[in-house]
């Protein structure tokens, strides 16, 4: 099942066409997201019952249409050094445990955006994003899958003037300017996806690949990072896991890249499908 937002009101979506929730289900569902992922399991019960006649209702739409998988979480997180790769491009030994940071949620954007730039090193940082559904407190490993709604397209823009800035290093400000979180294009089931914990995720800058790698390179997988965070705090329904990004990232080339007013940076997962960002001076 793919599901995402139009107007900020929760649709399923099949190709190009989204069934508004709320509409197909005579008011049963709130149009707000939230309300489904709070009864996740009941959510996905309804959905598998729709028929093709439910789906006459749909309508067609744009992907620029679409708005992030989630408007709004409460809680944004995000991994550093989870892809071997990324670590050792950077000259950093491999972690022992989760690195856990947070994106603010105001930097959550849909999957077509226009990113202005602010002064500094913006750089790229393609990502599997998780979205959290019923969640829960202390969520045994085996179980963590059972908390997790969908798996969606992330960009974890970043800011590496101010990143770097302080010692130690802190990174939740210069990962959360305007649009810094883009999301999308919808969130898919992992139960639609060939295996959930295998997919290929790629990004480019002007049709250059920049990233390319796979998820099985992460070195704590999804369901490593839900027994771990959860183990703190509780995930709430529709917060985000940011799973780390693989290597290939501007400031640990020779000369360092940046992004640039005028570039277009596209991200994409196989089985959810593509982000586009254009970036503004």
């Amino acid at each position: 099942m793919r599901f995402g937002t139009l107007d900020g009101r929760l649709v399923l979506v099949r190709g190009n066409v989204a069934l508004d929730a709320h509409q197909a289900s005579g008011g049963m569902w709130p149009a707000d997201p939230f309300g489904a992922l709070e009864r996740w399991p009941e959510f996905r019960s309804w959905a598998g019952r729709l028929t093709a006649g439910d789906w006459d209702g749909g309508l067609p739409f744009p992907d620029a249409m679409l708005g992030p998988p989630v408007p709004g979480p409460r809680q944004v997180f995000a991994v550093a050094l989870n892809y071997r790769p990324h670590a050792q491009e950077g000259g950093y030994q491999l972690p022992s445990d989760p690195l856990i940071f947070t994106k603010f949620p105001a930097c959550v954007a849909g999957p077509v955006t226009d990113v202005t730039l602010p002064p500094g090193k913006v750089d790229w940082e393609v990502e599997l994003v998780a979205v959290v559904g019923t969640g829960g407190h202390q969520i045994p490993r085996e179980q963590a899958w059972d908390a997790i709604a969908g798996l969606t397209v992330g960009q974890d823009l970043s800011e590496r003037g101010l990143q770097m800035r302080g010692t130690p290093p802190q990174f939740s400000l210069a990962k959360s300017f305007p649009g810094f979180g883009p999301t999308g294009p919808v969130a898919v089931t992992p139960d639609d996806l060939p295996d959930r914990d295998d997919l290929a995720l790629q990004c480019s800058v002007d049709g250059e690949v920049v990233q390319s790698d796979r998820t099985s390179s992460m070195i704590f997988s999804i369901s490593d990072l839900v027994a771990y965070i959860s183990a703190a705090c509780p995930l709430l329904p529709g917060d985000l896991i940011f799973t780390g990004t693989p290597a290939g990232v501007g400031n640990r080339r020779t000369p360092p890249r940046y992004l640039q007013p005028g570039q277009e940076l596209v991200s994409r997962i196989d089985g959810i499908g593509e982000i586009r960002q254009r970036f503004l001076g």
